[in-house]
């Protein structure tokens, strides 16, 4: 029956999704202190305090959900005809022709999930793309999702050491990777890094396959346009070599998605509870002071400065992010 509902959602215009979601978001807001909380205190703690703001934010929330229907289930040509403005596709083929592997890197920013899909349009067909994808709680959209991702030219690899070691591969293939690096990790795959002034858990996972595959990393995020008049898709070179420290590094990329953010501060996924502390990991450092040696392991809360409650995962991955490492 879902599967029905998204096939008969996937072939609505994209005007009426918008429309919809932005009004369910809107309604969201308003009749959830959890969602609202959360928006909230992440937009303000990253210099967004103004109420109109937020609401927007959840308008544009509720758009990203009610389009992912039509990025998943449509014609892989008729997604990549949603896409009205593409940038920098010409430094990608420049690597892809120099045999070089890349490592996209795609914030949960505007339409994430239609990144991996252009690539996969776009790309020649020995420079498939595999992008790390995470289950959804609710096992359910697992088949949906995963007819979205399993797409010509594009692989799905899973979460785990399997899932690592293809992405690993394909790089030493001179391939492509792709996934979300502002997705909180697990115990034991990410540091502490500043994201908007507050201590992060980022994962390291970017770090370990740009040097193990001497790739090239690319940022790319697609920006829904007004009136539902399609994306502007931008793939831009990370402009600087990454650093052979995981903390150092991991603060050097949330610096380029912080970047990013702020070009389209209300198209980010606010919703999600970038703060949160996973389990087994202990309390973040505060900013600013080195962390102490004494600090007892295990589960922790962070300072409750505006913390909202966890509402859950955002929905799953894709691509983009440009430049060698160290």
């Amino acid at each position: 029956m879902l599967k029905f509902l998204f096939l008969c959602a996937s072939r609505l215009p994209l005007a009426l999704l918008h429309a919809a979601g932005a009004a369910a978001g809107a309604v969201a807001y308003r009749l959830s202190p959890a969602l609202r909380r959360q928006i909230d205190a992440n937009m303000t703690q990253a210099g967004y305090p103004e109420p109109a703001m937020h609401r927007a934010a959840a308008r544009e929330t509720g758009k990203a959900i009610a389009e992912m229907p039509a990025i998943w289930l449509r014609p892989l040509e008729q997604v990549a005809g949603l896409v009205r403005d593409l940038q920098g596709w010409e430094q990608v083929a420049e690597a892809q022709a120099q045999g070089r592997p890349i490592v996209f890197l795609t914030p949960h920013l505007g339409c994430f999930e239609l990144t991996a899909q252009a690539y996969a349009w776009h790309t020649r067909a020995d420079k498939p793309l595999t992008v790390l994808y995470r289950p959804p709680r609710k096992a359910v959209l697992a088949p949906l999702i995963q007819a979205g991702r399993n797409r010509p030219n594009m692989r799905v690899a899973a979460v785990d050491l399997a899932g690592v070691r293809a992405l690993m591969r394909a790089l030493k293939n001179g391939e492509s990777a792709g996934l979300l690096p502002d997705q909180a990790p697990r115990f034991g795959e990410g540091v502490w890094a500043p994201f908007f002034g507050r201590p992060a858990f980022t994962m390291t996972l970017v770090q370990r396959l740009a040097r193990a595959g001497r790739a090239v990393i690319f940022l790319a995020s697609a920006e829904r346009l007004p009136r539902a008049a399609g994306y502007r898709l931008v793939i831009e070179p990370f402009d600087e070599a990454l650093s052979k420290d995981p903390t150092e590094a991991a603060t050097q990329i949330n610096r380029a998605l912080e970047t990013l953010i702020r070009r389209l501060p209300t198209q980010y996924l606010w919703a999600y509870n970038r703060y949160k502390v996973p389990p087994g990991v202990a309390q973040p450092p505060v900013i600013g002071q080195p962390p102490s040696d004494a600090q007892p392991p295990g589960p922790a809360q962070p300072p409750k400065i505006g913390q909202p409650p966890d509402i859950g995962q955002p929905p799953a991955a894709v691509p983009a992010a440009g430049a060698e490492a160290a």
